[in-house]
């Protein structure tokens, strides 16, 4: 009785085992022998990577962007969810309305930023309409890279600030109460609520939601390559440009090893100095 209930599960996990080896196993190990592919030798592509000054301006960009972007997601993450878990009256509505980007790809919302910030977009028809210009404005070229660069930031900010927000609504609910009702009898500000009670319990929402949302940022690719293109390099951008311009596998190859190092050399450091504490570790 016991065989035959290991044959059922070991049936049932068989999807997930081909799932596994055809869609991660395999693509891991081929992009590992193709990175490694060289006949100067098995750093070369690294090498010609590194020693190219577009590699340390690509990389200076992606950091920068997930810098930037990832703190400002899990601050407005935490003040949408601590205001709709308020439950006023109205509240699913606005969550709704907050969660409306989960439907919406990268492709998607850059298309949307576009329509807005380009020259013959709503932003410069509205501000000609209103009389506060006399010129379009121009956010988009290798001229105003700087422009551009925000435009792509706000894009990134309003599209997966809704996962942190869902990810940090869900921690709010193992806030007890009772812990709350403590706190207003020892006379606690809001202030010190928050720092001292919600933040310490939602902290593996909190580090949950940092790794996932790092993870994305380093391989976010489609808002940047319709806003800006190669005028602002990122990671993710340059293994897409490899592989379907340049037509070399060895060097994608490369660079989405390298995302993968940077990305979990950042997630162990999440998990090292972020990880909770179990109470015996913070009584000693």
């Amino acid at each position: 009785m016991i065989h035959h209930k290991g044959k059922i599960a070991l049936m049932l996990l068989l999807p997930t085992f081909a799932y596994l080896i055809v869609f991660i196993f395999y693509p891991l190990v081929d992009t590992c022998l193709l990175a490694f592919s060289n006949p100067a030798g098995p750093l070369e592509n690294f090498r010609r990577i590194i020693t190219s000054g577009e590699f340390w301006k690509t990389l200076r960009n992606t950091l920068v962007i997930t810098g930037i972007v990832v703190p400002l997601q899990l601050i407005l993450g935490l003040a949408l969810a601590l205001f709709v878990n308020l439950r006023f009256k109205g509240y699913l509505f606005i969550l709704y309305i907050i969660a409306i980007p989960l439907a919406l790809s990268d492709v998607s919302a850059a298309l949307m930023s576009y329509s807005i910030f380009a020259s013959t977009g709503f932003l410069n028809k509205l501000l000609m309409a209103w009389g506060w210009i006399e010129r379009p404005l121009y956010f988009f070229g290798f001229r105003f890279q700087d422009r551009a660069f925000w435009v792509i930031v706000i894009t990134e900010v309003w599209r997966a600030t809704p996962l942190v927000f869902i990810i940090l609504l869900a921690g709010l609910q193992a806030v007890n109460k009772e812990y709350l009702e403590a706190a207003n009898v020892f006379g606690f500000s809001p202030w010190q609520k928050l720092w001292k009670i919600v933040l310490p319990i939602l902290r593996p929402s909190i580090l949950s939601a940092l790794l996932i949302r790092t993870i994305f940022a380093f391989q976010v690719f489609g808002v940047i390559w319709i806003l800006a293109g190669r005028d602002i390099p990122v990671l993710a951008g340059e293994a897409y440009y490899w592989q379907t311009v340049v037509y070399n596998s060895n060097i994608s190859s490369a660079y989405g090893l390298i995302i993968a190092v940077v990305t979990i050399l950042i997630s162990w450091a999440y998990i090292t100095f972020l990880k909770p504490k179990s109470f015996e570790e913070e009584a000693v």
